[in-house]
């Protein structure tokens, strides 16, 4: 399951959400490798590729055209350098004109919305003040006889002019002030521009991108810590497992261990487990989907493949293990370890992959742990990179060796059966 994971680059969501954030962060660690491998692979090619075609250039230009450098009068590689041909700005008047347009340009933007502002107020001031005055003369006229409606509509037109040319008076004026401004704001500009060319000041893009450069450095160190964590994990439980002896080589993983059709013959004949009383054979030869897509595949899966190599045996014996169960959900397994102490476990049919799930009950909670069984051999998906040759071992070797260094998970107490029929009864029907 995981070679097929690396080979693919992917994985099911579900599947996903059935690891811990620690086996998350090996399985990320161990994708990332992978990642880096076939980077690696890409450069050397493309840098092989590079040097061919280099080569091949190189062999073509021999043979054909070359480059003619232009010469001067004097024989050398003519050479032109800004700033000191005839007719050219020095570098020092070209920076003083483009700070100067600088500044022009954002004073005069400062001052037409300055100039906005000041008409906008002017047009208000001057609508108003209009609308009062004739108000005021409508309301006293609509009392004088028809004969003076004319004198008042004449009025009302000297006082409109009046108005008109105060308000006149007051744009050329407001106009005056807004051009001042915009002189004065343009040399305070120009000596602020200039000021921070000559002391190096940065801009807020600067410090944006600083910032920005910051976070991804910290995010960088966060990910290798984890990355770092996920490692030495790794190479601590390699070597807990080589200290014990209990890796298994793929080579000669069942060697002394496989079962031959003599004891296959007694473990179908023995009375000590009336589950095991059926026969397993199967009139067609059985070919494993890609994963589990319905339980009667699961329970065909197991009857080929896991009951020859013991899954769910008690060592030397033809019982059934205590802490083994059939292909029950992680609430029913939650539900069978809520009242029990810490340390306390079992081990279910996976419906997500070709393997199986440790439940452990901890202080705070449920942990779930995937067993992956698609191989030779039974290890945990992300957490643990020791091979086991049976299932009994893997539980037996985490009796005494803790499966993560950051949980501490012991396996003390198995959780047994709580129904009758036992849900593992399909499986061995």
């Amino acid at each position: 399951m995981l070679q097929q994971i690396l080979r693919d680059m992917y994985i099911d969501p579900e599947l996903l959400a059935e690891l811990n954030e620690e086996q998350k962060q090996i399985l990320f660690y161990k994708m990332r490798e992978e990642q880096l491998r076939r980077w690696k692979e890409r450069e050397e090619k493309a840098r092989m590729e590079e040097a061919m075609l280099t080569k091949t250039a190189r062999r073509k230009q021999s043979n054909g055209k070359r480059v003619q450098w232009l010469r001067g009068n004097d024989g050398e590689v003519w050479v032109w350098v800004m700033g000191e041909a005839p007719g050219d700005k020095p570098y020092e008047q070209i920076s003083e004109e483009l700070i100067a347009e600088r500044a022009r340009q954002q004073a005069q933007k400062e001052a037409e919305e300055l100039w906005r502002q000041k008409e906008a107020e002017i047009t208000k001031k001057f609508r108003d003040a209009m609308a009062q005055e004739k108000a005021r003369i409508v309301a006293e006229k609509w009392k004088i006889e028809m004969e003076d409606r004319k004198a008042a509509k004449l009025e009302e037109e000297k006082i409109q002019e009046d108005l008109k040319k105060r308000e006149e008076e007051e744009r050329q004026k407001g106009e005056e002030q807004i051009r001042q401004q915009e002189e004065i704001r343009a040399k305070e500009l120009y000596l602020s521009l200039k000021q921070a060319q000559q002391h190096g000041q940065h801009s807020d893009d600067d410090h944006e991108w600083k910032e920005q450069l910051r976070r991804s450095k910290a995010a960088d160190e966060e990910r290798s810590h984890k990355a770092r964590r996920a490692r030495d994990e790794y190479r601590r439980q390699s070597l807990r497992a080589i200290q014990k002896g209990r890796v298994a080589d793929l080579s000669n993983l069942f060697q002394g261990t496989g079962l031959n059709n003599d004891q296959e013959t007694k473990l179908n004949s023995s009375s000590e487990s009336p589950l095991l009383s059926h026969s397993v054979a199967s009139s067609k030869i059985w070919e494993r989907p890609s994963r589990p897509f319905s339980r009667e595949v699961i329970i065909r899966w197991f009857k080929e493949e896991q009951v020859p190599r013991r899954a769910g045996f008690e060592r030397n014996t033809n019982r059934i293990a205590q802490w083994f169960h059939g292909i029950i959900s992680r609430q029913e397994a939650e539900e069978l370890l809520m009242n029990k102490s810490e340390g306390t476990f079992l081990v279910r049919v996976s419906e997500k992959i070709w393997g199986y799930a440790l439940s452990y009950r901890q202080q705070s909670g449920f942990k779930h742990f995937l067993v992956d069984a698609s191989g030779d051999f039974y290890s945990f998906l992300g957490v643990d990179p020791n091979r086991h040759a049976t299932l009994t071992d893997l539980i037996d070797f985490h009796k005494e060796e803790i499966i993560t260094s950051s949980g501490g998970e012991l396996l003390l107490e198995p959780c047994g059966q709580q129904k009758n029929p036992p849900d593992y009864s399909p499986l061995f029907e």
